[in-house]
């Protein structure tokens, strides 16, 4: 009897010490899961035993593959801000779910990311936003003209030279409309149409096929990237003979502050001025398909795998008080958020240029105060601009 006890005392505290071990092992290894998260905020203490360490010259293996992760996570993050058109903020705080596995169970735990606060946009490394103006804008850069006087209205730098994000696209469109090659011909994504410089995803899947006007149209209304890359891709002598087409168009329209290193505007190397996009959003109006394009407000394609629902990227299109005959946004990092438009604001066809606005909505904001001041009379024209009668930057 005292030796059947004794087993099942003994059973007891084995099958208490496993689940004590179990137990150890789960906090140990949640800890460890949870290490990369900590490593995006260092405190004084952490840089303290860091320098402690790099002084002893031994660095531990955990700690190096603890950073090699924080970095790796830190420019995703860089690179989900730098999407064209998509949501922003200074600083981003996101929950994030951990999941590990324990003695043959699943655990979960809740972490708080941060994430880096957004690089300065060039026109504010350049003090372009502290520029005055009389309606207080948001955009560093603002032009509006008469389309049909050519007549400057409104001047807020520009004569600047600064990214453009995807307004680049109108430029694409033209250029894609200028070869005359069929619009019914179908084109492939490739991987060659993925962006390998700010690394933003697209909903257009590598193997996706589409006609040149569904591509045309969807690069236009709803900025799709690799739409706008296939389009480079398949024009007669490729991506190269495309971009070199872009720039000589540009030269072609006088357009002497501007140059393009690719179509989509994913790069801060393709510039402009408020100026020279006067002249291309002039040019882009004498193409019916690109009014007709860049200001639907929804449109669907069959991609040969699925079928795909776009909006546009401007809201002011669906808004019944504008009469909008074209338009295009455009944002990256280096550019902040960009729009340009023609629209007939009391029967008075005017073009506006909107450049490195700092908020999602404020460009739009900002286009709908030059309306409404437009529609009071427009006293008189504002020429605010600190280099309005200079050579240019």
């Amino acid at each position: 009897m005292k030796t059947d006890m004794f087993s099942s005392l003994k059973v007891i505290h084995g099958a208490a010490r496993s689940t004590a071990l179990s137990v150890a092992a789960s906090m140990v290894l949640a800890a460890a899961l949870a290490a990369p998260v900590s490593t995006f905020a260092a405190t004084p203490a952490a840089s303290a035993k860091t320098s402690k360490h790099a002084k002893a010259g031994k660095k531990p293996a955990a700690a190096a593959k603890v950073s090699g992760k924080a970095a790796k996570a830190g420019q995703v993050a860089k690179s989900a801000a730098a999407e064209d058109d998509a949501p922003r903020a200074s600083v981003k705080r996101k929950r994030k779910r951990v999941t590990y596995t324990s003695n043959g169970r699943h655990h979960s735990v809740m972490r708080h990311v941060a994430y880096e606060p957004r690089q300065p946009s060039v026109g504010q490394a350049f003090g372009l936003h502290e520029t005055p103006d009389a309606l207080m804008l948001r955009s560093s850069v603002a032009y509006v003209v008469d389309q049909s006087t050519g007549e400057p209205l409104f001047d807020k730098n520009s004569r600047a030279v600064v990214p453009i994000a995807s307004i680049t696209k109108l430029m694409t469109a033209m250029v894609v409309l200028d070869s005359k090659e069929p619009m019914t011909d179908q084109l492939e994504v490739t991987d060659e149409d993925r962006d390998y410089e700010k690394n933003t995803g697209s909903r257009l899947s590598v193997g996706s096929v589409l006609s040149r006007e569904d591509m045309l149209h969807i690069a236009l209304m709803a900025s799709e990237n690799r739409a706008a890359a296939a389009l480079s891709r398949y024009y007669p002598g490729g991506r190269p003979a495309f971009i070199a087409a872009m720039n000589a168009k540009a030269r072609q329209l006088g357009m002497t502050d501007t140059h393009f290193e690719n179509p989509t505007g994913l790069t801060s190397q393709n510039v402009s001025s408020a100026r020279d996009l006067v002249k291309m959003v002039n040019a882009a109006y004498q193409y019916p398909l690109i009014r007709k394009f860049s200001t639907d407000h929804s449109y669907e394609v069959y991609t040969g795998k699925r079928t795909l629902a776009y909006n546009s990227t401007n809201a002011l299109v669906r808004n019944p008080t504008w009469d909008i005959g074209l338009q295009k946004t455009g944002f990256i990092n280096e550019a902040g958020e960009c729009l340009v438009m023609q629209a007939n604001i009391h029967g008075r066809p005017m073009v506006m240029v909107l450049l490195d606005s700092s908020g999602k909505y404020s460009r739009f904001a900002d286009a709908t105060r030059l309306r409404t001041w437009l529609d009071n009379g427009g006293d008189q024209a504002r020429i605010t601009s600190a280099d309005a009668s200079g050579p240019g930057t």
